[in-house]
This record gives C-alpha cells, structure tokens and sequence, in this order.
C-alpha cells in the first residue's frame, strides 16, 4: 500500500523550518511543547471570536513562538493585521491577556508582534480556512474550489492543489473530489511545498479540506 508523509515534516532542514524556537531540558521539553500548542490554539479561537468582519478576515498563516529565559515573543503571521489592532493597539493588548491568563504567566513577560502577508491566500493554511468559511455558508463545493484556484492564480505560486473529503452537498455517500492547477511535485524534496489541513463543520457532517501550493524550487 502507499504511505503518505506530511509534506512539510518532509523538508523540514532543506526548505522548511520549524515554528517554534527554543530549547529546553528533558524534564521541561513537555510542558513548553504543550504551552506552545495552548498559545497556538488560544490565538486562533480569539480571533475567530472577536473578528467583527469576517469578510475581510485574512486569516492566520503561521504563529512563531520564541522563548528566552524571561519573555515569550510570538509573531502572528496574518493577512489583514489592522482588523485586529484597533483603539490604540487594544486588539493586542487584550490578546495578550488572554494568552497570559491560560498559561499563567505574567503579561509583561509577552510580546505579541503581528506580521502582515502581502499575499494571504497564497498561504495554504489562510487559503484552507476561506474553502472552510464558503463551505460553511453552504457555497457548492467545485464553485468554490474553483474561486479559491483563482485567487491563488493573482498569487504568482506555480502550482495549487485543493482537495475536499465529505458528504459533498449534501450526499448520502461521502467521497474525495480534488482541482489541480499547474504542478505540484509532492516527490521532489527540493521544491518549497506549502500544506495546510482545515475541518469544516457543516450542517451534513465534517468536510476535510487539504491545500497544497508549490513556490518553485531552491
């Protein structure tokens, strides 16, 4: 049978780097790796809680934590980073309260720095996400592969790949429908391949939605 590695494990010291910064002794390496997954998912259920438009929404490409002896610094990759800071740098500010909160922590021993993305939807986490938000609003599923193969297209990336795994539109029967366009050579070690995995929780059941975008070689 075919067995399927994570395409970005895959490179990971040839053309990918890790998200998180930091070392530790044996004893502390769980609880850093369990805080570095509480702030992740904190960050991602705030803003998707206190985004007052979510039209606009850009989603969140990566989060990358670096930790020193005495500060946590965390830079949010975003695509629309001026929805969150409103009122004089309140977004942050709340956030970062909040991510204090659950880790228990001091506020001053944070520093949330948000880093816009030119590009968002060549980001294939951000692009998942907006598949994930028009399937939830009920938006036929090629109607939408086919709009999100088109903003990706402005993008210049070489390649993107979506793929839609579900009770599609509603059927009995779940299945895998996938678009292509251009190349997307999952094989070749060299070339800078982009994933993200997104659920989306429809009024039929789970949708699993894959996204892959090829940047070129090197």
């Amino acid at each position: 049978m075919g067995r399927k590695i994570h395409p970005l494990g895959f490179r990971l010291g040839v053309n990918q780097k890790h998200y998180s910064h930091w070392f530790a002794q044996t004893k502390d390496y769980p609880k850093f790796l369990g805080g570095d997954r509480q702030i992740r998912t904190s960050i991602e259920r705030y803003i998707a809680n206190h985004m007052t438009d979510a039209t606009n929404y850009g989603g969140v490409g990566r989060i990358e934590i670096r930790r020193k002896t005495d500060l946590i610094r965390i830079d949010i990759h975003t695509g629309f980073p001026d929805l969150l800071v409103e009122e004089q740098d309140l977004g942050i500010s709340q956030m970062r309260g909040h991510i204090g909160n659950i880790l228990g922590i001091e506020t001053r021993k944070l520093r949330v720095v948000l880093t816009s993305i030119t590009q968002p939807y060549g980001e294939p986490k951000i692009l998942a996400e907006h598949v994930a938000s028009q399937l939830r609003n009920r938006i036929p599923f090629r109607r939408t592969m086919k709009k999100a193969i088109e903003l990706v297209g402005r993008t210049g990336d070489r390649g993107i790949k979506i793929q839609i795994a579900g009770r599609l539109n509603g059927s009995e029967m779940a299945r895998v429908e996938w678009a292509r366009e251009g190349r997307v050579p999952l094989h070749t070690i060299k070339a800078r391949i982009g994933y993200s995995y997104h659920p989306a929780q429809t009024i039929y059941g789970v949708l699993g939605i894959k996204t892959w975008t090829f940047r070129g070689t090197g």
